[in-house]
């Protein structure tokens, strides 16, 4: 456990350094004079959709790699491993089909996002760059994990991609990029930019090697390989439909669709917040799920899943109460359009979603390790049957909020599903009452800070009540003992410190 507690409070700390870009770059999206809300707008739809490309043409090899990744390093010396050279030629094969895809439906994009978004059709084919950067990446990225580099592609997709659209926006800014136009355009060749990068970095490190023989292990298993990338890719495709599914709905269906999906983007945006350890948890945990599986090693399994629910329940709960009290002090008071103030109720219920959805811990590798992986693309299919109908309803009835409110109702009843499962079938379980007491203390922080500070507003209003919320919060979790692990980080932190009983 100590291996991947410290790779993920690396990792976490570099994704908010990323967040922290992030939200500089959403500041000069958001702020008077510079962009429009449609054409921030635009910027979310292109990851969006080229997101959707990656699921498309990806072909579930992620999902290969992590599975079958022991095998092929058990049983192959490094010249011989044909894994990573199978995976990048199956996913750019899959990515030529989504540009055909892309070619032969364009009429159909035309008449689904031409009356609300017309922007999107201007510069329509700027998307496939984006999406085949991504493609390509996510695959390379899979591998990293599998070597133990999740510290740095972390850093590359967290923070390097971000970093180069803050470059994008300093020459837009100083008139370099003249126009909008050129913006665009250049923003959609950011995911390739770092998919280069990692790949020197791996053939520099020699930890890539590419042969075009079919090795021993993807003969062997290869009818297993099948069957598992068959059922991932079912999967993979129905999770990432129903994460842009939301932003698809509001350009297409809603009149100044850009614009609302930049006001829902800005929300989904301040709520990726929440989200900053999950991604570190996962990438560090992996491999660990991987072997704990082939090992048949339960009791780590169980540890796994319960560390990483209250870890991610503390950090989930405290950063979105911290933020929904300052929601609209912040945006009021850092000079950001007011418009933006619309999507308030919409970060709630994101946040709300976020909480739900890291309480419940790793459960998605889990199963997705397990010998029982099929059941996560039947997950998945619930999991879309009941949001994307959801999700057109409340977005045609209620408008904006529509969408995050339907991403909450679907994902609770998702994990509560996958919950069920991995107690029935293998006795694992996330919660203790340390999660109860996780809750009860954050709602009673937030109560207490609201009301102390209700009447203050701009900076002084924030500071004050960031600070208490941050103190009774923080020492009611160490004095609850809430999680295992926060001894061990405040014993790291003073050693670190020199200040550490010797």
């Amino acid at each position: 456990m100590s291996n991947i507690r410290r790779q993920s409070i690396i990792s976490s700390l570099i994704i908010y350094v990323g967040f922290a870009v992030g939200l500089l770059n959403t500041y000069f999206f958001t702020k008077q004079g510079l962009f429009t809300e449609a054409e921030y707008g635009l910027t979310t739809i292109f990851i969006a959709i080229s997101t959707m490309m990656m699921a498309i043409a990806s072909l579930a090899m992620p999902s290969f790699i992590f599975k079958f990744h022991p095998y092929y390093e058990d049983l192959l010396p490094p010249k011989k491993n044909d894994m990573i050279t199978w995976a990048l030629m199956v996913c750019t094969i899959g990515f030529v089909l989504v540009i055909v895809a892309g070619y032969i439906f364009k009429h159909l994009v035309i008449r689904k996002f031409g009356a609300n978004s017309p922007e999107l059709i201007t510069y329509y084919q700027w998307i496939f760059p984006m999406g085949f950067g991504l493609t390509i990446y996510s695959v390379l990225e899979a591998y990293a994990w599998s070597k133990h580099a999740s510290v740095l592609t972390t850093f590359l997709r967290e923070v390097q991609w971000r970093i180069f659209t803050t470059v994008l926006i300093v020459l837009m800014m100083l008139n370099v990029i003249k126009d909008f136009d050129l913006f665009i355009k250049l923003y959609s060749f950011g995911y390739p930019f770092i998919a280069v990068a990692l790949l020197v970095w791996l053939i520099y490190k020699k930890k890539i090697q590419f042969t075009f023989n079919i090795s021993k292990v993807s003969r062997r298993y290869f009818k297993h390989i099948i069957t598992l990338c068959a059922f991932f890719y079912g999967g993979t495709f129905i999770f990432t439909l129903s994460q842009v599914f939301d932003t698809f709905v509001i350009a297409s269906v809603l009149e100044n669709g850009l614009k609302l999906a930049g006001i829902f983007g800005f929300a989904t945006v301040v709520t990726s917040i929440i989200q900053a350890p999950q991604r570190g948890i996962v990438a560090a945990s992996i491999t660990h799920l991987s072997k704990a599986w082939k090992d048949k090693n339960m009791p780590l399994l169980q540890k796994i899943y319960q560390r990483s629910s209250i870890n991610q329940l503390l950090f989930a709960c405290g950063v979105f109460l911290l933020i929904w009290m300052n929601y609209s002090d912040a945006i009021n008071t850092f000079g950001i359009k007011p418009a933006y103030l619309d999507g308030a109720w919409v970060f709630f219920f994101l946040g709300l979603t976020r909480i739900v959805d890291m309480g419940t811990g790793v459960n998605a590798q889990i199963i997705s390790t397990s010998t029982r992986w099929r059941f996560e693309l039947m997950s998945g299919v619930i999991l879309l049957i009941i949001m994307l109908p959801l999700t057109y309803v409340l977005t045609k009835r209620i408008g904006l909020n529509g969408p995050a409110i339907a991403t909450l109702i679907s994902v609770t009843i998702y994990n509560s599903i996958r919950i069920i499962f991995l107690w029935k079938n293998f006795k694992l379980f996330p919660f203790t009452i340390q999660s109860l007491q996780t809750v009860l203390l954050a709602v009673t922080c937030y109560f207490i800070c609201w009301f102390a500070f209700k009447s203050i507003h701009g900076f002084p209003g924030m500071f004050g009540r960031s600070i208490a919320f941050i103190l009774l919060y923080g020492t009611g979790a160490i004095v609850l003992k809430l999680s295992p692990d926060i001894l061990p980080i405040i014993q790291v932190i003073k050693k670190r410190l020199g200040i550490a009983k010797k």
